[in-house]
């Protein structure tokens, strides 16, 4: 089968993150998968949701194998479950509901008190306005009730006297405003029952209890040891000893208790159940958790050997197939069969002349090499899609009319006009054929970096004072500053930008712009020279653009007072340029680049994925310098390809967002035409 395996990085030992998987854990899970045959896609669920969701409908998977916990909120591991349903993708794991219900421990242990399952007595506070203490019993224990996992909980958990609850209770509610739980502190042991709902037929799935071992070096000075969220985050402190020791009534009590509270639950495929085991032999539940740790050396794997399932491998086939199982998925018989392929086109204009320097012919600088084009394809299929080479001659409109493609992916930057860029997807949207990227508007309007500008400043974002030149011989404005900078107005890869466009006066301003529109033949932009640090951002999405780190375009010959990303540092490794990516800038001038970027982004119309160039002036301004809606896609060499890298994405997976948000396009429009 396709899996999707969805999950939380934990990036941090920081409480927090505590809930979250460690990488060592999410690698050990999606190497298990893939042993047993399946082809795991592993998704990391942060950023926007309308891109993950986008990401998910490009993978298409048979079953998502979910273990995320969301972020924040009261249903928030019944978030991701929820968002499956309505995408009607099946995944693992108990529902929404019974990811809400186990959330709450509130309503998770009034639930079970009218079935009769005993926890103990507990009150919950959401506000200490109008304060009574308590009628419990001393020690208490304060925890918040919607987090897991220990979130919350330290050695001040369980307080002693009335004064001391009262200050827990105020200082947790200030970190968990949506509520605390207070119940009285069972002295005794941490039971734990997991539950593999494939794995015992004979007891419903639920497994052989284990107990919580601490190491006694690290709690030997604890007066209450309990599983804190300090432990939580050392594995090497605790162990889980499977079975757990206890007379076999108990035993036999608590299976029965269990299997109770799996069905009041409606737990499915797998969950852990959290007990207390009073010194003198009671009971007590405690909580339960939808989706337990499933790291190597966690108690499921230890119970689920006891039940004939030996390793990690076993125990996650169990969940699979108890999965496949509810939704009617053959997992054998699939394990074989590729669904149906999106048949792709890829459409590029193949560069024939490199140029090596400055002064060489650069009219197919912008154009793509045979290496780049066959790694978009390669990525393309590796992502179970079938590839249609098109080049982008006067021909394509001929051949692509009588292709039955699913849809374009575009790089194609035209051959004639200021509108060149725009010429194939306007061809796609003549033939109503989905494509990659921003529209024929959008790609018009940032090719014409003049026009760019002025919607970028009526947008409110700022950019350095500019005028255009069409013979060379107009009269410069008043306002006009020097050091300015020249440049052909609708051309890309730095095409006429060199060293000399920087000028101090107007003698060297008219010789340069001559030159140029005798060159080009299109006017020139003259803009005043920013003085500051540059910055290129990558953005990849739709209405809410994922911004992916600033990269540092970093000027290394310090002799030069008007340095400028200009087109030789574009054709091959040049020692007065360097990148930095991330760029080591501090967090407000971060935030400020990533939210400029974020609206120039929406101010131009873009969509799928686009690069900004912004450039600081004398006083730390971010100005907008242009915005690429088509940035190159060379891997180990293009900006954009550099900046993935620095935000932890491979090539695939750059191709694979840029293709999201398109794919997410074509099938609510085939969901459109279906419906009407």
């Amino acid at each position: 089968m396709k899996i999707a395996y969805t999950c939380n990085v934990r990036l941090s030992d920081s409480e927090a993150d505590a809930a979250f998987d460690r990488p060592e854990t999410v690698s050990a899970i999606a190497a298990a998968l893939t042993s047993l045959g399946h082809r795991v896609e592993c998704v990391e669920v942060s950023g926007p949701v309308s891109r993950f969701v986008a990401r998910l409908e490009a993978l298409n998977p048979d079953l998502v194998f979910n273990t995320a916990v969301g972020r924040g909120g009261k249903c928030r591991e019944a978030f991701y479950p929820g968002l499956f349903e309505q995408v009607a993708i099946p995944y693992t794991g108990s529902d929404a509901y019974g990811c809400t219900l186990m959330t709450d421990k509130r309503l998770t242990k009034m639930l079970l008190a009218s079935c009769g399952v005993p926890t103990p007595r507990w009150i919950f506070v959401d506000s200490v306005h109008n304060w009574k203490f308590p009628e419990l019993t001393y020690p208490v224990m304060v925890k918040p009730n919607y987090e897991s996992r220990s979130e919350g909980i330290d050695q001040n958990s369980v307080v002693e006297t009335p004064d001391a609850l009262l200050k827990q209770v105020t200082g947790l509610l200030i970190r968990y405003p949506a509520g605390v739980i207070v119940e009285e502190f069972v002295a005794g042991r941490d039971i734990v029952v997991p539950f593999l709902e494939n794995a015992s037929p004979d007891t419903d799935g639920v497994l052989t209890p284990g107990e919580y071992r601490f190491d006694t070096s690290q709690v030997s000075d604890r007066r209450y040891v309990i599983y804190d969220s300090y432990l939580q985050r050392r594995p090497d402190a605790v162990m889980a000893r499977v079975p757990a020791e206890m007379p076999p009534d108990i035993l036999k009590n608590l299976i029965s208790m269990s299997q109770t509270i799996r069905k009041t639950l409606d737990i499915r495929d797998m969950a852990c159940l959290d007990f207390r085991l009073s010194s003198t032999g009671e009971i007590y539940f405690v909580e339960a958790n939808a989706l337990p740790r499933l790291e190597p050396g966690a108690t499921i794997y230890a119970s689920a050997a006891l039940a004939g399932l030996s390793d990690m491998k076993s125990v996650l086939n169990a969940v699979v197939e108890g999965a496949a199982g509810r939704y009617g998925i053959q997992v054998a018989a699939r394990s074989h069969i590729r669904k149906k392929a999106l048949k792709v086109g890829l459409t590029f204009n193949l560069k024939r002349i490199k140029p090596h320097h400055a002064s060489d012919d650069d009219r197919e600088a912008e154009f793509d090499s045979r290496t780049t084009v066959d790694a978009i394809a390669g990525a393309i299929t590796s992502l179970g899609h079938e590839v249609v080479e098109l080049e982008a001659t006067p021909e394509l409109p001929l051949i692509i009319g009588s292709m039955p493609l699913d849809l374009v992916f575009n790089i194609a930057e035209g051959l004639h006009g200021r509108n060149r860029e725009s010429q194939v997807p306007a061809i796609l949207e003549l033939l109503d054929i989905p494509y990659v990227g921003s529209d024929p508007a959008t790609l018009s309007i940032c090719l014409d970096k003049v026009l760019a500008k002025k919607m970028v400043r009526q947008a409110g974002i700022a950019t350095a004072n500019f005028m255009v030149l069409r013979t060379g011989n107009e009269r410069l404005p008043r306002e006009l500053r020097f050091p300015v900078i020249i440049k052909p107005i609708a051309e890309g890869s730095s095409k006429g930008v060199i060293g000399m466009n920087v000028v101090q006066d107007e003698t060297s301003l008219k010789a340069v712009a001559r030159e140029l529109l005798s060159k080009y033949h299109q006017p020139v932009l003259v803009e005043e020279y920013l003085s500051g640090r540059e910055f290129t951002v990558g953005l990849l999405g739709e209405n809410r653009p994922r911004v992916l780190p600033p990269m540092e375009i970093c000027f290394n010959d310090k002799s030069n007072p008007c340095p400028v990303y200009a087109f030789e540092h574009k054709l091959d490794i040049n020692d007065e340029i360097s990148y930095q990516a991330p760029a080591a800038i501090d967090r407000p001038l971060q935030k400020r680049l990533e939210q400029v970027a974020r609206s120039i982004f929406i101010a131009l119309g873009c969509r799928d994925v686009a690069r900004v160039d912004l450039r600081l002036d004398a006083g730390g301004q971010v100005n907008f310098i242009e915005c690429n809606p088509l940035p190159g896609l060379t891997p180990g060499w293009s900006d954009l390809c550099i900046i993935g890298e620095a935000a932890g994405m491979d090539y695939r997976t750059l191709i694979e967002e840029i293709m999201a948000p398109a794919i997410r396009r074509m099938k609510a429009k085939e969901k459109t035409l279906v419906t009407v």
